[in-house]
């Protein structure tokens, strides 16, 4: 039995995270906080690593995993983005699989929390400040 078929967070996940908004009438597109894919890599089952990213950038993972119920993420990302650093924070927790529906009907999910760690610039200028935090959740590809 190879690590992957023991340590259900090995593989691609597909991410999205959405603003903590309380204001129910703000339009579902206007909370988009971040989107990409996540890679979990193979390795001792205590440890995570990986990276998160999509179309112009890409943040190194590194943190753990626990075994508890439900099964923990928490990872930090870290990276140069167009030549700035970008340091996020994250914590999640794999979806445990429902009695009543099958691997057809559910994808393995991991749902958690992301807070910017560090300012960075803003994709339209001006700076994306610490400490903001957003939702977030990541569905399994493979």
């Amino acid at each position: 039995m190879s690590h992957h078929d023991r340590n259900p967070f090995v593989g691609s996940w597909t991410y999205r995270s959405l603003l903590n908004d309380p204001d129910g009438s703000k339009a579902f597109n206007d909370l988009e906080f971040g989107e990409g894919t996540i890679v979990i890599e193979d390795g001792p089952p205590e440890l995570l690593t990986g990276t998160i990213g999509g179309p112009g950038w890409s943040l190194a993972l590194h943190g753990s995993r626990g075994y508890g119920s439900p099964a923990q993420v928490r990872f930090q990302g870290k990276g140069l983005v167009g030549g700035a650093e970008w340091i996020y924070d994250y914590i999640g927790w794999l979806v445990p699989v429902w009695p009543n529906s099958t691997a057809t009907l559910q994808r393995p999910a991991i749902v958690g929390s992301v807070v910017r760690t560090i300012p960075h610039p803003a994709s339209g200028g001006g700076v994306s400040p610490a400490g903001v935090v957003a939702s977030f959740y990541a569905v399994k590809v493979d």
